[in-house]
């Protein structure tokens, strides 16, 4: 195995995973920020760099639609998509995911309209995050690449057949260069391999039929047999980060920790802003505050049972949203981790917080804020408790 360090945006390190793991398929529908995407999948094919077959389509529900069919007819296929897009795939996502298609879809992140808005937020995975899909986010271009080369090695595994997001952060990540390291192609197709899935609609010798009606009787057994898989996603998440470590010297799990062994307060975060946690970590550290920060990984299957445990030694915890649910409680995130929280037993305050929707810029000093509300929290210092829930840099 070989390795070579390079600079390239997020967009740029994906599509360079895409055509070093060469798949059959790729319909695809241009949306701000993943257009470059299709764009240099559709440059590398007519270079005769890769023989995938690229599918222009007239929109991302056909793009879905192609793609649930090529998946169906046997083939290793993927799509790219954006915030309205995704949106737009909905009914598919859906079929897709009953249909225990083994698709990987590239989620580059941006708010959902309206008001009309192009910049980085979650609303788009977040509104999607219950279709039955797994999903993965990423904090850096390399990790953005990395992820995609393993996402194969988990939809595809017979114990899960199941479509995964690979997701990052629009601009952010994906129009930003940052230094990566690539693994050599050859190792890359070793790793991943060949599908051979063992029921395809082109298989003659085996009739079988895709999308059929499903009434009472059987469709929750359907639903059944998604979370049963879902379930066992996990630990073959797990077994594939370790395989990828052997190749690439990377570590990645569920999620990561951050000077998390005597950490007394801790944010709970995803994506881009991870990075931007870390330096306040590292700021509170010197100034003698135990402060940490769990980055999700993972998000579906999400793993609460993990991080309750991650949790259980800290005095205050924060949850950080990239998406509004409107539910006047908490976001999606805090909503799911307070419940495992509760489900594990633990009585620890948490606050939620609301960051960097609509492309917001999430600061050093703003991160710094969070831990000094979970300090007040935990300690019944200053005036009055922090709130529950709010926004981290409105406007006034």
């Amino acid at each position: 195995m070989s390795s070579r360090r390079d600079r390239m945006s997020g967009n740029e390190a994906v599509a360079l995973a895409i055509k070093q793991v060469n798949p059959d398929v790729m319909p695809a529908f241009p949306i701000t920020p993943s257009t470059e995407l299709p764009q240099i999948v559709s440059t590398y094919i007519s270079n005769g760099d890769i023989d995938t077959e690229f599918i222009p389509v007239e929109s991302e529900h056909s793009s879905m639609s192609a793609t649930i069919g090529a998946s169906a007819a046997g083939a290793r296929a993927l799509t790219a998509t954006s915030s309205a897009g995704l949106a737009f795939m909905w009914e598919e996502l859906y079929v897709a995911s009953s249909f225990r298609l083994p698709i990987v879809l590239c989620l580059v992140n941006r708010a959902l309209t309206g008001p009309l808005n192009i910049n980085c937020d979650h609303s788009d995975a977040m509104g999607a995050r219950d279709s039955g899909w797994m999903q993965v986010f990423a904090e850096t271009n390399q990790e953005a690449y990395d992820n995609f080369i393993m996402a194969y090695r988990v939809t595809e595994h017979p114990e899960v057949m199941l479509p995964m997001m690979v997701c990052y952060d629009g601009f952010i990540t994906s129009h930003a260069v940052m230094n990566i390291e690539t693994i050599d192609t050859s190792t890359v197709r070793d790793f991943v391999g060949t599908y051979k899935p063992d029921n395809f609609l082109l298989n003659k010798d085996m009739p079988y039929a895709v999308g059929p009606y499903a009434n009472s009787p059987f469709y929750m057994e359907t639903k059944y047999n998604q979370i049963t898989a879902m379930r066992k996603a996990k630990q073959v998440i797990l077994d594939v980060c370790a395989e990828f470590e052997k190749i690439s010297g990377r570590k990645y799990g569920l999620f990561e920790e951050y000077k998390m062994n005597d950490a007394e307060y801790a944010i709970v975060i995803m994506g881009s802003a991870a990075g931007t946690t870390k330096d306040s970590v590292d700021a509170l550290r010197d100034q003698g505050i135990k402060a940490g920060m769990i980055k999700i990984r993972v998000l579906r299957p999400f793993p609460g049972e993990e991080l309750a445990a991650a949790l259980k030694n800290c005095k205050a915890v924060a949850v950080m949203d990239r998406a509004e649910n409107y539910s006047t409680m908490n976001g999606p995130v805090g909503s799911e981790l307070k419940a495992a929280m509760y489900d594990a037993g633990l009585t620890i305050p948490v606050l939620d917080y609301y960051y960097g929707i609509g492309g917001r810029d999430y600061t050093v000093e703003e991160a710094e804020s969070v831990y000094k509300d979970l300090i007040t929290l935990a300690t019944g210092s200053g005036d009055g408790s922090p709130e529950p829930f709010k926004y981290v840099g409105l406007r006034k």
